[in-house]
């Protein structure tokens, strides 16, 4: 019987270490792919193999190689790839007016063009299995100052229910909308305080919500096309203006 497997994009660093590592706990083989971070890949493979899972570190810039040998390498690897983990994600803050044409071309290539395309590929080599795409509890909202990044995020979440639609039942695919869990280093701790007042909950998440919710998708055969927010509830917390909050 063989060894499921899973292909992690962009798991070398943040959350997609942090997946890739919950995979292997579950009894997985990882195929981790990597751009950058080739060192970061090579601490992740160890700590993957000290598990007693296999792990193939496969190098791809998703601006210039091909995702179909991506894929097909993974596959080769692993002849029991059944999950596909689009993690990798490209963020550069901009609002519309300070937008131009190379800044929308490099988010979405790397946030949704390359998910949609590896999952094209993945379905047209894996009988039945699942894919599973890291998206962002700010797709709720209407930022625009993050306008390339997050449009393309929303168009991640499109994507991951339409593609639920198309390849179902083969293939089942959720989302997974992260909030206030691995914050960017540069921010600072007043900021990530303001963002927990901003939950419903009043506390920072943690990786491990994340693996859990990870983990439900993976075990629960009956979720598609779903995008499952783990972020305290700050993605609902707009009540909205109407005659009760009403002050002159």
């Amino acid at each position: 019987m063989l060894t499921p497997a899973a292909l992690v994009t962009g798991g070398a660093t943040r959350l997609g270490r942090c997946f890739a590592e919950a995979l292997a706990e579950k009894g997985y083989d990882i195929a981790l792919h990597v751009n950058s971070s080739r060192g970061e890949a090579e601490e992740v493979a160890q700590v993957i193999r000290q598990k007693g899972q296999a792990c193939g570190i496969l190098p791809c810039n998703f601006l210039e190689d091909s995702l179909e040998e991506l894929v097909g390498c993974a596959k080769q690897h692993f002849p029991g790839l059944n999950v596909l983990l689009n993690s990798a994600s490209a963020y550069e803050p901009a609002p519309i007016a300070a937008t131009n044409m190379a800044l929308l071309e490099s988010q979405f290539r790397v946030n949704m063009f390359t998910p949609l395309l590896l999952t094209r590929y993945f379905a047209n080599i894996v009988d039945h299995g699942q894919v599973i795409n890291i998206i962002d509890n700010k797709v709720a909202y209407h930022q625009y100052p993050y306008a390339a990044y997050l449009l393309s995020k929303k168009s991640l979440a499109d994507m991951t229910r339409m593609a639920a639609l198309e390849f179902a039942p083969r293939l089942r695919i959720n989302g997974i909308a992260p909030g206030v869990v691995l914050p960017a280093s540069q921010r600072t701790s007043d900021y990530i305080q303001w963002r927990i007042e901003g939950t419903l909950l009043k506390h920072q998440g943690n990786p491990e919500h994340l693996i859990q919710a990870l983990y439900y998708l993976l075990d629960n055969d009956f979720v598609a096309g779903q995008i499952l927010f783990v972020d305290g509830g700050e993605s609902i917390n707009i009540e909205g203006r109407h005659s009760e909050n009403y002050s002159t």
